[in-house]
């Protein structure tokens, strides 16, 4: 591929990072309406649980297909159609007639959404050929993810107290629209050298296990635990997951490359993904159901109370994406741990009166913690492997995202509605207390894989499964060890 200008590099990085924002926005912007749409199409915690979850379940089940499709056909390409089905779906959305309507909608939405970021950053990866240019391009990105997920509530609150909830989603359609052409202008066109088969039945097996677990979870209080479809659904799950592991390594072109997780830091770094998405998850979902239905917010009010939520996720996303840079990925990790930690303990402590002052401290303190999260997660994701393989990297590591925020909306939901009907008053607050342990617990190991998986001996595994990938792609081999020796990258990071 020919080298890009400067001035071009940074527009295709704008354009990547607007489609990172409005998908990851779309993620959460629409907890904060929730209530609404509940009240509108009578939905029940489980149906405002599908509304979140349809969403990432085919988000998080799609995105290796689309990474390595995108790796095979054209990342461009597969950008273009992602953006189009994303607005489209968008557009379906906000006029859905019924809670059904609305769930699928959100399905075709979503299968738009996961040919986007992981497309776009192997797009990012492939423009940013210079190791620290790389570096500082996927800093931006980092911060941008964790922005747009914290931004959603007070920009979903403004939007449903002035346009209803529809507006949500009537948004993305003009922006999808503009980045589309803009695409067109502007990003090359880029594959892999050495194409990807499709792995049908390996796409199979991860719907099947994401499908199945998540109904289980959302469905237990409903149909009650010890149901034969629940603990069905679980063991569908289990076996789905152990014939997905016993398949892949099996196949040459496998959707999931397990080689990836011989690598320490590559696998801490997804298993960290998993408990802070779902710290997220259960955050945003419980809260917003908390600052409505209990305290008698509106959507507006709401969201602006979440405000220094994002406003803390804003300062520290790029300040972790320049430790991350200077000292690698250890210091941001381990100070997101107890952050989140310490925000999931004193959320233990929050009732239906909770003084406003103490609340928003620890929103901040909440902030603070995942804003720091993602700039080491998505650097340590690529650091060091193939540019040829950047699509499929890319996309384990959103996955692990994305399979976090879909458990923590699940298990945040299901614990509530084990012991309430109706999310209302100040039993819902008590009922919410777990959820907040489990959050504090989702904290605690954030900081226990950090520490684990960033240490020399976890950079000696990283160095040894580079080797291997790089012996199979000669090509990017050059490229690679450059990558791993700059600041921000794996070989960086060993001096934490």
């Amino acid at each position: 591929m020919t080298e890009l200008s400067r001035r071009r590099r940074i527009a295709v990085l704008l354009l990547c990072c607007t489609s990172l924002f409005i998908v990851s926005l779309d993620a959460t912007i629409v907890n904060i309406a929730l209530p609404v749409i509940a009240r509108d199409l009578h939905a029940p915690i489980s149906g405002m649980q599908w509304v979140v979850d349809a969403y990432v379940l085919v988000v998080g089940g799609l995105l290796m297909l689309s990474g390595s499709t995108a790796d095979r056909v054209g990342r461009r390409r597969v950008f273009q159609i992602g953006l189009a089905l994303f607005s489209l779906g968008s557009l379906l959305c906000s006029v859905a007639p019924s809670l059904g309507w609305l769930i699928a909608f959100r399905m075709l939405q979503a299968t738009g959404g996961s040919m986007l970021n992981p497309v776009a950053m192997s797009i990012i990866a492939n423009v940013f050929t210079d190791p620290r240019e790389r570096a500082r391009a996927i800093g931006v990105w980092g911060g941008i993810g964790g922005i747009s997920l914290a931004a959603g509530p007070p920009v979903g609150g403004l939007i449903v107290e002035t346009l209803g909830w529809p507006g949500i989603f009537w948004i993305n359609v003009p922006i999808g629209v503009a980045t589309i052409v803009l695409t067109a202008l502007l990003v090359p066109e880029s594959r892999a050298p050495r194409p990807r088969r499709l792995d049908p039945l390996g796409q199979l097996l991860v719907m099947a296990t994401l499908t199945t677990l998540c109904f289980g979870i959302i469905e237990g209080p409903n149909l009650g635990w010890s149901a034969a479809p629940v603990l069905g659904c679980f063991a569908v799950a289990a076996l789905c997951l152990a014939a997905l592991l016993w398949y892949e390594p099996r196949r040459d072109d496998p959707l999931i490359d397990l080689r990836f997780f011989r690598s320490a830091p590559f696998s801490g770094a997804v298993a960290i993904a998993v408990c802070s998405f779902a710290a997220l998850g259960g955050f945003l979902f419980i809260n917003t159901i908390y600052l409505q239905n209990v305290r008698g917010l509106t959507p507006l009010e709401a969201g602006i109370y979440t405000l220094p939520m994002a406003l803390a996720t804003l300062v520290l996303s790029p300040v972790s994406g320049r430790l991350v840079a200077a000292r690698g990925a250890r210091p941001p990790l381990t100070v997101a741990g107890v952050l989140i930690t310490l925000a999931g303990l004193l959320l233990t402590r929050v009732t239906a009166d909770t003084p406003v002052l103490p609340l928003l401290v620890v929103y901040v303190v909440f902030g603070a913690g995942f804003g720091l999260v993602n700039a080491p997660l998505t650097n340590t994701a690529v650091s060091g492997m193939p540019r040829a393989q950047a699509g499929v990297a890319a996309a384990v590591s959103s996955t692990g995202r994305q399979v976090g925020q879909l458990l923590g909306v699940a298990i945040a939901g299901s614990i509530v509605a084990s012991s309430l009907a109706v999310p209302r008053g100040p039993e819902f607050a008590h009922a919410s207390e777990a959820v907040w342990w489990m959050v504090a617990g989702y904290g605690a190991l954030v900081l226990a894989l950090g520490l684990a998986t960033t240490g020399r001996r976890a950079y000696r595994t990283a160095a040894r499964v580079a080797e291997r990938l790089f012996h199979e792609e000669p090509s990017a081999a050059a490229a690679g060890r450059g990558a791993s020796s700059g600041p921000g990258t794996t070989g960086g990071a060993t001096r934490s």
